[in-house]
Formats: C-alpha cells, sequence, structure tokens
C-alpha cells in the first residue's frame, strides 16, 4: 500500500519484507505491520546507497508513524506481534487455529493492517505534498 502512495512499483522491495509477518520470521517481535510502513518510508526519503548522506525526513516521518502505531496498538499492551495476535507462534496448533478459525485474533490483526495503512496513507500524503512546495 505505501508503494502504491508514493506511486512506486517494486516486487524486489515486496519480497524484501516477506518475512516480516508474525512479528519477524514468525517471532512474535515487533508486528510487521510497523515495519512494513517504516519500510515504505524509507522508499520516499531514505538513501539509496552508503555514499548518500541519509535524508533526515525519513527520521522524523518514520517517528510519526511509530507514534501513530502505538495508538492504535495501545488496547493490546504493546506493539509486538505476540501482543496483537495473542498467539505463540512456535506452537503449530494455535498457529493452524489462528489462520483457519475466522473468530480467532487475526480478525483483530486485519483490522490493524488496514487502520495502519491508512495512517500511513495519511502521513505519505502530506509528505508528498510538502516534496511538490
Amino acid at each position: 500500500m505505501g508503494l502504491e502512495k508514493i506511486e512506486q512499483e517494486n516486487e524486489e522491495a515486496i519480497k524484501a519484507v516477506g518475512a516480516f509477518g508474525g512479528g519477524i520470521a514468525s517471532s512474535g517481535a515487533v508486528c510487521g505491520t510497523l515495519l512494513g510502513a517504516v519500510a515504505a518510508i524509507s522508499s520516499l526519503h531514505g538513501r539509496g546507497n552508503l555514499e548518500d548522506r541519509e535524508n533526515p525526513r525519513v527520521w522524523g516521518v518514520g517517528t510519526k508513524m511509530i507514534a501513530r502505531f502505538d495508538e492504535l496498538t495501545k488496547p493490546y499492551g504493546g506493539s509486538n506481534c505476540s501482543d496483537i495476535a495473542r498467539l505463540n507462534w512456535k506452537d503449530h496448533h494455535a498457529v493452524k487455529e489462528y489462520y483457519s478459525n475466522p473468530e480467532s485474533s487475526r480478525k483483530e490483526c486485519i483490522k490493524l493492517v488496514g487502520d495502519s495503512a491508512y495512517e500511513l496513507g495519511i502521513i505519505l500524503e502530506k509528505e508528498l505534498e510538502k516534496m511538490k512546495k
């Protein structure tokens, strides 16, 4: 979604974030939704190689997204996937239940992804407007 908003297509970037699910490769750590949002922001403001200087906007905009995500995840008690999904990703039976049961906490994760995408969209639209000035 973030790449679409900044009018970029990049299958390699999408591949690069594929293991963000389940809180970084199903570890239950930081929610992949937040990581993906920050990756989209980096696509807009990040440097393309190590010789370039980092654009300071990447930090400011990233911080805005993190603050919005923190607000969205307050009801879950944290921004880790294990907090949000209330799931032990190492328990294969629980993971199977998570994906197969329509009443599992997955529905909350899907809602969080949508809410986060919406917030990211607002942030990116504002950034694109600033860049046009």
